[in-house]
């Protein structure tokens, strides 16, 4: 049986809602995220907007110059997500298959539901719109390389200053003729140094890549001159999964002023820490690679990370080596705009519980983090406090 494969994608999904809440919001410009003189980023903005110019991304200030009547709202991250568990459950009454990109964002495999791959894709616009009230647009194809390109090229296809509830179909069999007219950016692994390469070589369209011999792109690109190669020709066999492997986990802040505070950027990194081995204990994993991010005030963004011997879940670890990582890559007195840590190299923590080279200490010290979860679960995390922090303050 051919498969059909849909990518679903809620369109400018934020504003959406924020419409939802404030009716005045629609048909006019305004943008989701912080204030432009707090040097704010545009998360989301309104199709108004986007016929100015305005993207997401986007520095606030510069979506100010480019729409002086722009009006900015701010994130209201529950009511996305609300939202965006309510369409996901709606898609998964229709098929278990639902991989879940991002927030607004699935892939649905519904080969053998009654209907062709237009009619269901109809439907579920249809409801979403119907029950919901939230537009979307939707890619039709036989697998998710070209879905996922034709619902891209479907919407950005209606220039309007209305959502574009976009349907676009490639029909079986069509897969390379649609993509060969398509410029290369277009191509999932081909991002701006791959393409300056290709346009060195000549290829500017898909169609060009398409008609390369294979064992030139490999001598080119290696791996990925075969793979750009395969999808050229509209080849993707990937299956949708439902459940996607956890493959890393993080926390970081953006600064409204550069911050240039030793203590305060390395209690941050803590907090951070603390964070993201809360979680990893949530989530029953390990990690064994630690990273720290740090993007400077001309926007110039640095990441270096450090793996271990033994897996953890420890804060005290994750901080210790974070703070290195810091120390080793910051020079005294230079001002952060954004500060992170993360986690990665995961695995099941379940595998590791019984280890023999894990102390009694070590348990009654998992059985404590075990307990002050639960209090910062249940009371949030100013519940407890390091008194190393208290005392920082009280300085």
């Amino acid at each position: 049986m051919q498969r059909i494969i849909l990518h679903f994608d809620l369109d400018a999904f934020f504003c959406a809602v924020e419409e939802k809440s404030n009716p005045d919001l629609i048909s006019k410009a305004f943008a989701v995220g912080g204030e432009a003189n707090q040097r704010g980023v545009v998360a989301s903005c309104s199709y108004p907007a986007r016929m100015v110019g305005v993207h997401s991304a986007m520095p606030m200030r510069r979506a100010k110059q480019l729409c002086p009547d722009l009006f900015v709202v701010p994130q209201h991250r529950q009511a996305y997500s609300e939202y965006s568990r309510r369409v996901m459950a709606m898609l998964g009454n229709l098929t278990p298959l639902v991989e879940k990109l991002s927030i607004d964002e699935a892939f649905l495999d519904v080969t053998g539901i009654k209907g062709n791959g237009e009619s269901i894709a109809r439907d579920i616009q249809k409801r979403v719109r119907d029950e919901l009230d939230l537009p979307c647009s939707i890619g039709v194809a036989s697998n998710k390389l070209v879905a996922k390109i034709a619902n891209n090229i479907g919407k950005a296809r209606t220039k309007s200053p209305e959502p574009p509830c976009a349907i676009e179909i490639v029909p079986v069999g069509s897969e390379a003729a649609y993509l060969a007219p398509l410029p290369i950016r277009e191509l999932w692994g081909v991002g701006p140094k791959t393409a300056a390469s290709l346009h060195e070589l000549n290829i500017n369209t898909i169609g060009d890549i398409a008609r390369q011999e294979r064992d030139l792109m490999v001598y080119h690109f290696g791996k990925n001159g075969y793979d750009m190669w395969r999808h050229a020709q509209g080849i993707d066999n990937r299956p949708v999964e439902p459940e996607q492997e956890t493959k890393s986990i993080s926390r970081e802040i953006t600064f409204t002023h550069d911050n240039r505070d030793e203590g305060e950027l390395k209690r941050i990194l803590r907090r951070q820490a603390e964070e993201v081995a809360r979680q990893l204990r949530k989530s029953q994993m390990n990690c064994k690679t630690i990273n720290i991010k740090l993007r400077w005030s001309d926007f110039t963004t640095l990441s270096r990370q450090t793996t271990l011997l033994h897996p953890t879940q420890d804060e005290k670890l994750i901080a210790k080596k974070a703070i290195a990582l810091f120390d080793t890559h910051w020079t005294q007195g230079k001002p952060v705009r954004l500060i992170g840590v993360g986690v990665s190299n995961l695995n099941d923590a379940a595998v590791r519980q019984l280890e023999l080279w894990e102390t009694e200490q070590t348990q009654k010290s998992r059985k404590l983090q075990s307990t002050l979860d639960d209090l910062k679960e249940r009371f949030g995390d100013s519940s407890v406090k390091k008194g190393i922090d208290i005392k920082k303050r009280g300085k």
